[in-house]
């Protein structure tokens, strides 16, 4: 049977920790401090407890603010318009000045918070007297002072989430799908290669692409699960941030130079080159060579000409000269790409990486 997911493990673990915020809250709401509206507490923890504890709380402290201004305005609009006509003039002017607030970029992902807040406490204060609107005006922003702490210190307790090396992971996924690229290119390149198969490898240059933007993301979600987190000097699941950014940022250098090959052979085919045969056969070993470095930097692939020996034994060979932009073009790719897979390499940890030009 196989072990879950470390990401699936985390959404599970998200799953269980909201509903146990949930439950606490409401009893601490309504059976320890017996609130008349004890139902907002768990509402509001249900939706405190977040991905990271800084989102928890600054997401929690969003809802605090909202809840609190929500409350200001409903008690300013009931003392300036009353409860006449069926509390209407005080409902729509809550509502409006509150959905107005929450735009406020202090409570921007919360903001509507303020309107629902002030809309509560004014339909359920309808009709009741003073002292008793001014405790469902107090009732309201304990729910919420409760909820928001139920769900921080739940978050924060009960494993706090951490990266599990989500990053490191979508990092070594695009560095084998981007060997597996030069690797098919030099296959395709011992056929016949038209504008199809071309436009194939640009398009999967796209898709790697976004695999890194997407492993941006995941950057950005290590960082931030490593603020105020207790388990990060402790739990080794977590990533070096600064490690994975400068992988990332190598590997978008190598998509690059992929697709910089991919481009320079479909305007070679739409132009219908003819390219030397030596050429193109020592190239593409080359190639091939450098891909399943990339796709495996561990494994062994010895065999195969360096980039050195290529350009100084052509250097001396009878080329046309109007080919050689084309073929300089071609060694600086596949030297680029050789020179990205050893950083890499490097940066991972990987031991066994030779410089494909050596």
């Amino acid at each position: 049977m196989r072990a879950p997911r470390p990401d699936s493990r985390t959404d599970l673990l998200q799953i269980i920790k909201a509903t146990l915020a949930t439950a606490v809250a409401w009893v601490v709401a309504a059976h320890v401090l017996e609130l008349q509206q004890a139902f907002l507490a768990p509402w509001v923890a249900l939706l405190t407890v977040h991905a990271t504890v800084y989102r928890t709380v600054w997401r929690g402290s969003q809802a605090v603010l909202a809840s609190g201004l929500g409350l200001l305005v409903s008690y300013a609009a009931v003392q300036l318009l009353g409860y006449e006509l069926v509390a209407t003039p005080a409902l729509v002017a809550s509502v409006l000045v509150g959905l107005l607030l929450a735009r406020a970029f202090l409570a921007r992902d919360e903001g509507v918070a303020v309107a629902t807040t002030a809309l509560f406490v004014i339909t359920a204060g309808y009709g009741a007297h003073d002292a008793a609107q001014e405790m469902a005006l107090s009732h309201r922003f304990l729910d919420t002072l409760v909820g928001v702490a139920t769900g921080l210190l739940v978050n924060l307790l009960v494993a706090p989430p951490l990266d599990d090396r989500v990053v490191e992971r979508a990092g070594a996924d695009v560095t084998h799908r981007l060997g597996r690229l030069l690797v098919r290119m030099a296959e395709d390149l011992r056929g016949e290669v038209d504008e199809g198969v071309s436009q194939e490898w640009l398009e999967a240059t796209r898709d790697l692409d976004d695999s890194l933007d997407l492993a941006q993301q995941h950057l950005a979600f290590t960082r931030e699960s490593r603020w105020a987190n207790p388990l990060r000097h402790r739990s080794r699941r977590t990533a070096d941030p600064e490690q994975a950014e400068a992988v990332l940022f190598r590997l978008e250098d190598g998509v690059a130079q992929a697709r910089a090959v991919a481009r320079i052979v479909h305007e070679s085919v739409v132009a219908a080159e003819q390219w030397d045969d030596e050429f193109r056969e020592r190239w593409t070993d080359v190639l091939e060579r450098v891909g399943r470095r990339v796709a495996d930097p561990a494994r062994d692939t010895g065999g195969a000409p360096g980039l050195e020996d290529l350009v100084r034994e052509l250097s001396v060979a009878d080329l046309p000269d109007r080919r050689w932009p084309l073929y300089g073009a071609l060694i600086t790719a596949v030297d680029n790409v050789a020179g990205i897979a050893d950083d890499v390499a490097r940066l991972s940890g990987v031991a066994g990486w030779e410089s494909a030009s050596a």
